[in-house]
């Protein structure tokens, strides 16, 4: 039980309780010690509380709470994304956005060319689908949503006759920007760094086609990672943790505390590596599409 959360159901002495019996009162928290005589519980608030074993009614552990982070909801956490494309046409459909990218820089991007469709559009999902098809219809775009999955919306929106791609599905990772950094530690060498307002580029090497480079974007005290790419001849030398290291360094200079990425549920090793520096699923998206026929 030492070092588990656990809840502790004791007697309150002197204390009678509503049915005329003994009081009883619970305690949530972290067991800090047990003996034979008693245990310590640390409550999130307040000063860790001694419990004679005598007094104990029940007790047993309890899941560790989420982290502020992971407590985000994923409307929160997706509209942070955003922050990638500055000037995205943006229009509320409810709770929904649909999002366009006027003058995309080479081909266009799902998630800037989709609707995020997280929440309640304010209307049956069937009729806001519709408005979608019509909404990227008018400007030359394939309808697309982007949904949680296994949501609400997606099953709606696959009972209205839309389907998943085949490609796409990415996680949401999340986790505290000091958490990684001390997980990348000491760096093998330092990346250049290109800061442009709110946006940090890193690379290692030089000319048109550096060793490994990565991106990086502030929003608040969020930075968020994105194209981290390491030239295939040079991998597993540390080159991506390099890059990686001198843009988390910038953020925490900005202020930021969280750092999140999307990492496509296809990339094993993607996962492997972001699973090895902290940062934790949150939650997964994925691409839906009307069926033509």
């Amino acid at each position: 039980m030492v070092g588990q959360r656990i809840v502790v159901r004791r007697v309150v002495r002197g204390e009678t309780g509503p049915t005329g019996g003994p009081a009883f009162t619970d305690l949530l928290g972290t067991c800090l010690s047990w003996d034979q005589e008693s245990c310590v519980v640390q409550p999130e608030t307040g000063a860790a509380v001694t419990i004679a074993l005598a007094d104990i009614v029940s007790g047993k552990p309890v899941p560790p709470r989420p982290s502020v982070r992971q407590r985000v909801g994923v409307r929160e956490a997706e509209g942070r994304t955003g922050v990638l494309w500055p000037d995205l046409e943006r229009v509320p459909l409810g709770a929904w956005e649909l999002r366009h990218e006027p003058a995309p820089a080479g081909r266009p991007r799902k998630r800037a060319n989709s609707c995020l469709a997280v929440g309640d559009p304010g209307r049956p999902v069937a009729e806001a689908l519709a408005e979608v098809v019509a909404f990227y219809g008018a400007r030359s775009r394939d309808p697309l949503v982007q949904v949680e999955a296994g949501s609400p919306v997606e099953d709606d929106a696959r009972a209205a006759g839309w389907q998943a791609l085949d490609h796409g599905e990415s996680e949401l990772r999340l986790a505290g920007l000091s958490v990684v950094r001390r997980a990348l530690g000491r760096r093998r060498q330092e990346a250049g760094l290109a800061v442009t307002g709110s946006r940090a580029h890193a690379t290692l090497g030089t000319g048109c086609d550096p060793l490994a480079e990565a991106q990086a974007t502030l929003d608040g005290d969020w930075l968020g990672v994105y194209g981290l790419t390491v030239d295939p001849a040079h991998r597993r030398r540390g080159l991506g943790g390099d890059v990686l290291a001198e843009l988390l360094d910038w953020g925490a200079e900005q202020g930021a505390t969280t750092v999140w990425l999307h990492v496509e549920t296809a990339n094993p090793a993607g996962l492997a590596f972001w699973d090895a520096l902290g940062l934790a699923p949150h939650h997964v998206m994925r691409y839906l599409a009307p069926v033509t026929r």
